[in-house]
């Protein structure tokens, strides 16, 4: 049986690993030494019998970070998301680390940092620990055998049905955005209009072909995004409503071709493309909508997504079915269309006097009112 040995004025013990490779550590004094040569020893009987886990590799998180992009990522629909995530936030305070060491106290001070520091919102932070926690957890699997377990994280709380957007409030706020789009440019006052009037997401109306749109049964199918599929990875369908139909139909005559919309070299709007802010925020200021406090911050009036927003919230005040609804934004669930239910017209209508009609103090001080007059 393997002993230890003298190494200057401390003492070295060696011992072959599962793998059948030389290790070695030393120590201080020789009762420590054979009792950690011991363990090593039984340690790696028992993983040579199955009855215990080889320990996993030393890897640091930023190794993680390299497989999760070059293995992981490149298949997502989010690939870009997940790149600038990691490359801002989550590389920045973990990559140095080791696996094992990132734990519940070091994601609670990144995320303190994040909300309080950065002024990040709460979904953002929270986005960025579901993707971490989601990349720590593959480095626990079969094929990525890096770490034994991952930690509890408590991620931020976000409200089921965030109320962190606006939306142009009725029709005379829609005339006057869409009115001002049209001053700018017929190509914006299109685009802006067909989000407006189907709720179709930003890398939707980029990458809309002619041939999804028909005008004769006056449907549109939606099923590709900026380079891919839709963010459900599903095909769903928006009706043509009556302000629309005509305005297609000049548009077809006046932007023939494959896309639908074009930017100035022909090709699809990329995601960073102007109409999306900046054309936006110029259209907003020449009708001089407000601005309005978002985290804290001056925002514009409304942001691109927010005109989806607008679609539906227009949709339900003017009696729109919800679960039609549902299937014209591409929710999973109904729960997140319920999110505008109260705008509907007769949504309240049979609560009014759902807790009786007067107040009682009021109905005491009218029967005195009456007691004294008589």
């Amino acid at each position: 049986m393997a002993k230890p040995t003298k190494h200057g004025d401390k003492w070295r013990v060696r011992w072959l690993d599962e793998h059948g490779k030389r290790q070695s550590a030393v120590f201080d004094d020789y009762k420590r030494a054979q009792t950690e040569l011991r363990q090593h020893q039984v340690e790696v009987d028992e993983i040579r019998r199955g009855i215990r886990n080889a320990a996993p590799p030393e890897k640091t998180f930023g190794d993680l970070c390299d497989y999760w992009l070059d293995k992981r990522a490149p298949r997502k629909r989010s690939r870009k998301d997940d790149e600038s995530i990691i490359r801002r936030h989550l590389r920045p305070a973990f990559g140095a680390m080791k696996l094992r060491d990132v734990g519940t106290e070091e994601v609670d001070n990144f995320i303190n940092e994040k909300i309080d520091g950065e002024e990040l919102s709460d979904k953002t932070v929270a986005n960025h620990v579901t993707l971490l926690t989601t990349m720590l957890r593959l480095a626990t699997t079969f094929k990525v055998p890096w770490l034994t377990h991952v930690p509890k994280f408590h991620k931020p709380k976000v409200a089921l049905f965030s109320r962190d957007y606006q939306w142009l409030r009725g029709d005379e706020e829609v005339r006057r955005f869409l009115t001002a789009a049209h001053d700018e440019d017929e190509h914006v006052f299109i685009f802006y209009a067909l989000a407006v009037y189907t709720g179709m997401r930003a890398g939707e109306l980029a990458a809309l072909e002619w041939p999804d749109i028909d005008l004769d049964q006056r449907i549109i199918t939606i099923h590709r995004s900026f380079e891919g599929p839709t963010k459900t990875d599903r095909v769903r369908y928006a009706p043509i409503l009556d302000p629309l139909l005509p305005l297609l139909r000049q548009w077809r005559l006046r932007h023939p071709g494959r896309l639908v919309f074009t930017n100035m070299g022909g090709r699809m709007f990329a995601p960073s493309a102007r109409i999306f802010q900046e054309v936006l925020h110029r259209v907003l200021a020449a009708e001089k909508f407000p601005k309005v406090l978002r985290n804290g911050k001056e925002r514009p009036y409304v942001r691109f997504h927010d005109l989806r927003h607008t679609f539906a919230s227009l949709w339900v005040m003017k009696g729109g079915d919800l679960f039609k609804l549902q299937k014209i934004l591409g929710h999973q669930s109904v729960q997140m269309t319920m999110r505008y239910a109260h705008l509907a017209p007769d949504a309240f209508k049979d609560d009014y006097a759902r807790l009786g009609t007067d107040v009682p103090a009021q109905q005491a001080e009218v029967v005195e009112l009456v007691r004294k007059s008589g």
